[in-house]
């Protein structure tokens, strides 16, 4: 689940970031320092789910901006998919809405 984590706010940190033609965003640029496997990985062990969740809303606000907003056909799915996110309160829960929003983060990149 944490390299899960990851992959979304490196997604959503791409989308918002990286331009063509310069250096791809990896994950241990500076810009992923909060979004680490590692801070997921304690926030996991915790059972945080509000923090994971205000973490990676962080990141996915800012893809949804560089999509143009959820105005946009793809802002409006990414706003669905995040909201499915949102309404998580189990680490149980998390699986699902957090591969949702992998799969298309990536289909878009």
């Amino acid at each position: 689940m944490e390299t899960s984590l990851e992959t979304v706010a490196l997604f959503s940190l791409k989308l918002a970031y990286e331009e063509e033609g310069l250096s791809p965003i990896l994950r241990d640029d500076l810009v992923m320092g909060d979004y680490q496997k590692d801070v997921f990985e304690l926030l996991v062990r915790r059972g945080d789910v509000e923090t994971i969740q205000f973490k990676l809303n962080q990141c996915l606000g800012l893809a949804m901006d560089a999509l143009g907003g959820a105005e946009k056909p793809l802002g409006r799915e990414l706003r669905k998919l995040s909201a499915d996110f949102g309404e998580v309160r189990s680490m149980e829960q998390l699986n699902q809405p957090l591969l949702a929003l992998k799969g298309y983060l990536k289909d878009i990149l």
